[in-house]
């Protein structure tokens, strides 16, 4: 008798805060990236200006400083700044995978899905993760803002770019999306995905990744292969 599997599904996961714990390195590193700019810390500047990046995390950085910054060359100087700063704390060894992210991808693609990992980081920042876990080959593609035409999360072009490049599935609503963000929810909700999984591993609450669309809300990423099992 021969076994019937379940038809594979796209999986588009996000990086910081989903599958990387990276411990507050993004504020960290747009501290740095500030003060090369002239913002001091601890000023009331830099406070509403750390307001601004954490209520906007999963979004573009070069486009969270084009809104803080004001002017392109402003933007461009600090998103170099905040990339230099992030990639010397990766290489401090200040990034690790959130608990069971690597097992939960390779589970993921041993049981026929397809897995593509998006940041909103450029993309020497998101090499620069991938070096530090050992990353490289773990999924079967790695996106960036660049890589969709520039436009990172809120907006679907990440989503969609890892459903026409894999081929995986034939309809976007075979596509799933987990991240830790507002933004992640509503690229994955303006993308079509039939999964919009919340993460409660990284930047926002439970209310926020269901106010912006989430199907679903887990503890952490690795619940995902249970709740695919579950829908299939």
């Amino acid at each position: 008798m021969t076994e019937t599997r379940t038809p594979g599904k796209l999986i588009v996961l996000d990086m910081a805060g989903t599958t990387v714990a990276d411990g507050g390195l993004v504020e960290r590193a747009f501290a740095r990236a500030a003060e090369r700019l002239g913002v001091e810390p601890g000023t009331p500047a830099h406070t509403e200006q750390l307001r601004y990046v954490r209520d906007t995390m999963g979004e573009s950085k070069i486009s969270v400083f084009r809104h803080l910054f004001g002017t392109e060359d402003r933007a461009r100087l600090a998103n170099t700044a905040f990339e230099q700063a992030y990639a010397q704390l990766v290489d401090d060894g200040l990034v690790t995978e959130v608990p069971g992210a690597r097992a939960t991808v390779e589970r993921l693609r041993a049981d026929g899905h397809t897995v593509a990992l998006t940041t909103g980081f450029a993309r020497v920042t998101q090499d620069a993760i991938l070096d530090a876990l050992g990353w490289r080959d773990l999924a079967d593609l790695t996106l960036c803002p660049a890589d969709a035409g520039g436009r990172g999360r809120p907006y679907p072009d990440m989503v969609l770019a890892a459903f026409l490049r894999t081929g995986a599935v034939a309809d976007v609503r075979e596509t799933v999306v987990a991240g830790d963000t507002a933004y992640d929810m509503l690229s994955g909700r303006r993308a079509g995905a039939g999964t919009v999984a919340g993460v409660l591993t990284g930047a926002h609450d439970r209310a926020a990744l269901t106010a912006h669309g989430a199907t679903h809300v887990l503890g952490s990423v690795a619940e995902l292969p249970a709740l695919l099992t579950e829908s299939s």
